[in-house]
């Protein structure tokens, strides 16, 4: 299955999986569904009896404020796993939403106990992709209280780049983000002018550009040191970041 390739890289990245256990979480991804960009993978306040894997496009993890706006809390991407915690955690305390077209293997819980009892590795991958996570999140947090709005939007370029690349979907120090600015605004807490402010003062410092929903990183050091950007949190390994 072809759609199934980002989502074993991404489970192997710290660990090799055997050949049984491969074939095993494959096998478990044959559950598909497609959503439409701007639909509900998964609404607040749902209780999935399935958890949900990225095969292909860009979703989100948000909150929607009784105002209406809305707060992004992570992106995802092909090969993630968006809401394995529903396992365990009933209702969802935020939704998950398609930001362009999306493929997802939607894995019935009954199935994730039982692939995990008869490959225990397996549930310690699945329990690490958990892990990080959190990890993110709590950089995230770092990015909204802390850094400025020039290093936050550095920051997740940095971060998308990274994890893409851990998948096979980036092309050197190029990947695919269709984004809206109201997207990049609902992640960053900021408004859409101010948005468009980074995003020229990003790409006349000749750090990024972004057209058509490609982003191009001219200057990859140039563009980490501006983010202050490590990936340790995301604990992929040395050689995702480009040379």
């Amino acid at each position: 299955m072809a759609t199934s390739t980002a989502a074993l890289r991404k489970l192997e990245r710290n660990e090799a999986l055997t050949d049984d256990e491969r074939a095993a979480y494959v096998a478990i991804l044959g559950r598909t569904r497609t959503f439409g960009a701007r639909e509900d993978i998964m609404p607040e306040g749902a209780r999935p009896t399935f958890s949900t894997v990225m095969l292909t496009g860009v979703a989100c993890r948000y909150r929607t404020m009784l105002e209406g706006r809305r707060q992004i809390v992570s992106l995802q991407f092909a090969g993630d796993m968006c809401d394995l915690h529903s396992l365990l955690l009933q209702p969802m305390d935020h939704a998950i939403g398609a930001l362009t077209a999306c493929t997802v293997a939607q894995i019935p819980h009954e199935t994730v106990r039982e692939v995990v009892r008869r490959h225990p590795r397996l549930g310690e991958a699945f329990w690490r992709d958990t892990l990080i996570d959190g990890a993110v999140f709590r950089e995230w947090i770092v990015s909204l209280g802390r850094r400025t709005a020039y290093v936050r939007v550095a920051h997740l370029f940095c971060e998308a780049l990274v994890r893409l690349r851990a998948v096979g979907l980036a092309e050197g120090c190029e990947f695919d983000l269709p984004l809206t600015q109201a997207d990049l605004a609902d992640a960053f807490g900021l408004s859409i002018v101010h948005v468009n402010r980074v995003l020229q003062r990003l790409r006349s410092d000749g750090l990024v550009s972004m057209r058509g929903g490609r982003v191009a990183i001219h200057d990859w050091r140039g563009l980490k040191a501006a983010a202050e950007f490590s990936p340790a949190y995301l604990h992929l390994g040395a050689d995702v970041e480009p040379a």
